[in-house]
């Protein structure tokens, strides 16, 4: 991207990343369109990007499901754009029941688009042709989809919906990157007992320090599944299954972490995240089903998504009283809700 325009400051934008091939992921390539030009800009091949993020500081971003491409931006530019609007949650409030990017350009301009490359090394070079077409068609179609839904949502007066979902989605992002995390509780490690979660940790730190050395993804060292199967068969004293063809140092390694979970004394075991619940009576089941009910009927009328009002973990709060409405509502959602 040899300059950049002065423009009507409105640009789409996309990021393709080495996530799938990589323990460190990477922003690869950049697509930027603004007007009717598309441009690739290639960090990898040495191509600064810093003129490109200070001018997408000033610019009115649009992107397509936005939120996994604003924790790229974070980690690696330290920013995400101020004014980032979401074709993605457009589509959502539109009432689009298949809202991906393949699937928006065909309904609104009967183009296929190929997902040959959906998948592919975006850390490879030289990158094919395919490859470098498909990255111009992530964003070719980017602008004109915005203009569309724009003005659908403008017809239906949900404009301002859209606005305050986004930046809401922005914000989500900035605090979720912003918080201090214990990785090694992954999904599914609720239901095992402290025990197990000795092992869980040490066996998420082994898995951590394989996938580094070996610059891979850590789903390719073992899954988030087996790390929970074996350190529930490990609570309970049993032996593990382990792959004859997994590599004796690695094995080695694994036997090692074991054996350090397993002299963890109990006053140091993990304790379970304590989730508050609400007593789930007969009232508490009533006022549930009312609300429920009422989210229902008014996202048959408007012919979206129920979710996209409020999921039914966010009304259980509201009903168990565990927080204020306006605390975990946007303004359009709770106004809808009568709150």
């Amino acid at each position: 991207m040899s300059s950049l325009p002065d423009g009507d400051g409105l640009v789409g934008l996309d990021l393709e990343a080495d996530s799938l091939y990589r323990y460190a992921e990477r922003i690869c390539l950049v697509q930027v369109c603004y007007g009717e030009s598309v441009d690739l800009v290639d960090p990898l091949n040495g191509e600064s990007v810093s003129p490109l993020i200070e001018w997408l500081k000033t610019a009115r971003i649009w992107m397509h499901g936005a939120d996994y491409d604003m924790s790229l931006m974070i980690r690696e530019w330290g920013m995400v754009p101020p004014v980032l609007y979401d074709t993605q949650i457009a589509a959502q409030l539109l009432g689009y029941e298949r809202f991906g990017y393949a699937s928006l350009v065909e309904q609104f301009f009967g183009v296929e688009l190929s997902k040959s490359s959906q998948k592919a090394d975006w850390g490879k070079r030289p990158l094919s042709e395919t490859m470098l077409e498909y990255a111009r068609n992530d964003v070719r179609y980017l602008l004109p989809l915005a203009s569309k839904v724009e003005e659908k949502l403008k017809e239906l007066g949900r404009y301002e919906w859209f606005v305050e979902s986004c930046h809401a989605s922005r914000d989500r992002v900035l605090a979720r990157e912003g918080e201090e995390k214990e990785f090694w509780r992954i999904n599914g490690s609720g239901k095992l007992r402290p025990r197990g979660m000795v092992f869980l940790k040490s066996l998420w730190e082994w898995r951590d320090g394989e996938a580094a050395s070996w610059n891979r993804p850590s789903f390719m060292v073992a899954t988030n599944k087996q790390l929970i199967a074996w350190s529930d068969v490990l609570a309970n004293e049993g032996e593990i299954d382990l792959s004859p063809k997994m590599r004796p140092d690695r094995r080695r390694r694994l036997l090692q972490a074991i054996e350090l979970a397993q002299e963890v004394p109990e006053e140091q075991w993990p304790l379970r995240v304590k989730r508050e619940r609400h007593r789930k009576d007969e009232a508490f089941e009533e006022k549930l089903k009312r609300l429920t009910s009422k989210r229902n009927g008014i996202a048959e009328k408007l012919k979206i998504d129920p979710s996209i009002i409020a999921s039914r973990p966010v009304l259980e709060q509201i009903v168990g009283e565990r927080v204020q409405p306006e605390e975990i509502l946007l303004k359009w959602q709770a106004g809808l809700l009568g709150y």
